[in-house]
């Protein structure tokens, strides 16, 4: 009986409607502060690390190996994707500390008023 009642009230659940509660728009908020800055490093951090990995086949001369600069094209562009590859992070962190400042009154607001202070 017991089981038939927590499964009744768990289908029951699934099909009310849920009111918009204070904490879900501090999650929401804490998504939109994290989001943009992990999808540029994941994005850039990808795209570099692509321009270093074609750069490391042609020092290598794994691709274009007839041509006779490959080696040092390779390892000039091959400077600058780890250049990229190296601020991947600290551009990261400018984004994210960005967005924190861009949103900290209004989650300190809504997580002070969840906390009761």
């Amino acid at each position: 009986m017991k089981t038939e009642t927590a499964t009744i009230e768990k289908i029951r659940a699934s099909y009310v409607e849920k009111g918009h509660s204070a904490l879900d728009e501090l999650k929401s908020l804490n998504k939109k502060v994290k989001r943009p800055a992990t999808v540029f490093a994941y994005v850039f951090g990808s795209l570099s690390s692509l321009v270093l990995g074609t750069c490391m086949c042609l020092a290598m001369k794994v691709v274009l190996a007839d041509l006779a600069i490959a080696m040092p094209l390779g390892i000039c562009i091959g400077l600058l994707g780890i250049l990229l590859t190296s601020i991947t992070y600290p551009l990261y962190k400018g984004i994210l500390k960005h967005r924190r400042a861009k949103y900290s009154k209004r989650i300190l607001e809504l997580s002070d008023s969840l906390l009761n202070k």
